[in-house]
Order: C-alpha cells, then sequence, then structure tokens
C-alpha cells in the first residue's frame, strides 16, 4: 500500500488507514476476535497507521488496538489517539449502556484541554495501548472549547512534541473553519477533517485546503461516506448523512453521482474512497472497520482504478466543484 510523508514529521502513513472507533461497539457490539482479525486483515492489506480514541467505547478501541498490534513490531506502525475527552470512573458503577457505543457506562466523559487533564488521558491511553509513545496526538473535538484548546491544550501538546513522546500534533473534528484556524494560528503538523471534503460537499477548498498547503500541515480525511450515505453503489432511501436522515435531495445528488460512476465502470464507494486523496495536501483516509470483511472491502475500494474521464464528467455536471483539485 503506497503511503505518504506527513510533512516535516518524517512520519509515513498509508494511504488508506484503519479507523478503530468500530473497535469501541459504535452502533453494535464487536467481539475481541473479530476485532482481532480486523487488525490482522488491516496489517495483511499492508495498512500501518491505526487511529483511535478514548472516547471510542470508554477506552475499548484503545485496550483491543493495543492487544491487536501487540506482537508486532513498534517501529513498522504509526498510532493516533486524542486528547480533550477524559474519562471519569461512574462511581455508581457501569450497569446502564453509555449512550455513544455499546458497552457498560462504567465512566463518563468530561471536557478537559487543561494540561493536567491532557497529561492524565495521555498516561491512560499508553497503559490501554501498551505502547511507550503514541505518534500523533489530535486534540478531539474542540469547536466549544477554542480559547482552552488552542492555548494551554495546544502548549502542552507542543510540549509533548518538544520532548519526543509524540512525534505529530494536531486536531480532529466534523468542521473546517477552526481547523483552519488551527493550521494558521498554531504550529499544527496535522489535522483530521471529518466528512467536510466528500463527494457530496467540498467547502473545505474555501479555507482548510489551502491553508494546508501554504503552511505544509497533512491532512487526514476521515467521514468520506458522510455517514453511509456514499456507502453503497446506490444509496437507499433511508440512507444517513451527517449522522441524520438524508435529506431527498442529498439521496438523489447521490444517486447522480453513481449513474457517473457506473458510465465509468467504477463504483459510488471506491469514488468516494479515492477522491480526498487527490488532493495533495490529504496524506491519508481513514476508514471505520470493525471486521475483517469490512477490511477487505475497503481495501478493495482503495485500489480499484478510477479513470481521469469520471473526475471531469462530475465536474462538467456540476457534481464536483469546479475547483476541486484532482490528478489526471
Amino acid at each position: 500500500m503506497d503511503t505518504r510523508t506527513l510533512g516535516s514529521t518524517g512520519l509515513e502513513l498509508t494511504e488508506l488507514s484503519f479507523g478503530a472507533a468500530s473497535l469501541g461497539n459504535l452502533y453494535q457490539e464487536t467481539t475481541d476476535e473479530e476485532a482481532a482479525d480486523a487488525l490482522n486483515t488491516a496489517w495483511d492489506a499492508g495498512m500501518r497507521y491505526f487511529d483511535t480514541a478514548p472516547h471510542y467505547g470508554l477506552g475499548l478501541s484503545e485496550r483491543r488496538l493495543g492487544a491487536g498490534l501487540s506482537h508486532r513490531p513498534r517501529s513498522d506502525y504509526v498510532i493516533s489517539t486524542k486528547v480533550g475527552r477524559r474519562l471519569v470512573e461512574n462511581e455508581a458503577g457501569g450497569d446502564a449502556l453509555d449512550p455513544h457505543f455499546v458497552v457498560p457506562a462504567t465512566h463518563h466523559r468530561v471536557w478537559d484541554f487543561s494540561r493536567d487533564g491532557i497529561l492524565r488521558t495521555l498516561e491512560a491511553s499508553l497503559e490501554r495501548l501498551r505502547t511507550d509513545h503514541v505518534d500523533i496526538m489530535y486534540l478531539h473535538d474542540p469547536d466549544d472549547h477554542w480559547e482552552e484548546a488552542a492555548g494551554e491544550g495546544f502548549n502542552t501538546l507542543a510540549d509533548l512534541r518538544s520532548q519526543g513522546v509524540v512525534r505529530a500534533i494536531g486536531a480532529g473534528m466534523n468542521q473546517s473553519e477552526m481547523l483552519t484556524r488551527f493550521v494558521r494560528e498554531t504550529d499544527t503538523d496535522v489535522v483530521m477533517l471529518a466528512g467536510r471534503y466528500t463527494l457530496m460537499e467540498q467547502d473545505a477548498l474555501d479555507d482548510l485546503l489551502p491553508a494546508a498547503l501554504e503552511r505544509n500541515t497533512s491532512v487526514v480525511a476521515v467521514g468520506v461516506f458522510n455517514s453511509g450515505l456514499l456507502a453503497q453503489p446506490r444509496p437507499p432511501d433511508d440512507a444517513k448523512y451527517n449522522y441524520n436522515e438524508a435529506p431527498p435531495e442529498l439521496v438523489h445528488r447521490a444517486n447522480d453521482i453513481a449513474d457517473v460512476c457506473e458510465r465509468h465502470g467504477v463504483t459510488l464507494p471506491a469514488a468516494a474512497l479515492q477522491l480526498p486523496l487527490m488532493h495533495p495536501a490529504v496524506v491519508s483516509v481513514a476508514v471505520g472497520m470493525g471486521h475483517g470483511t469490512h477490511v477487505e472491502r475497503n481495501a478493495a475500494l482503495y485500489a480499484q482504478h478510477i479513470p481521469a474521464g469520471l473526475w471531469s464528467e462530475l465536474r462538467d455536471a456540476r457534481l464536483l466543484r469546479p475547483d476541486a483539485i484532482v490528478e489526471t
């Protein structure tokens, strides 16, 4: 699998990377055996970048990732995790289920971008991941916490980077506007952009992507299927978009894009996965995978040949922005 270099850090990320939210039982339960099989299948497919967070399953994703990679040479892969959602133990126990993941609610999350909160979160993550360092650390969804996250939070990450505890730092969000502020106003190495540079919308071309090129900041694209709207060759009528039911006009637009894809012998999800990689600021696309079959499918989508004429027709039909940067 091809790799791209993350800015000036020297880190090599595989173009297709493993999003480990599903290992935390996102939406449905995944067994330990299925998680291990997914990680082994990903390794065999050539993936060497794995992204997780304490938020994913209240630490379950990190524990499974740590267990699944523990027998691999640490220098052979890249791990990213996140800070800002500190896990606090529930004194009453965990009989109820967590509202976000199918796991017992043994802990709850507290927004905390303070130095102490970040250091405590990192210490717990390292233990769960069975490693003495992480390669990339993101501030996790600081949408309502700019002052603390961009101030004390980012300064703490910068200190950890200077100490060699982490090699690259940045932020991960579902919006491009604040990520652009991080790129322009801090010494950010990489940002994780969820859902804002996809076949359905390319607004990040107005702010984040040009800023990233100017500042030599790398972008990891996630949410490229827009919560499922672009995940199948034909979107179902009840498809999700941005975690909610997709408006009919977006389902219609996705079908129009699928028409073009079919004329070029390409599937809609293959085009969705590969579009972000056509931009020079993007170093990797991370896709959620909880089973070996998910890995095999995504690896096949990544490998599918897409003719340049597909992008041209999408642009001519105004289904892709005319200023979208693609390699032809």
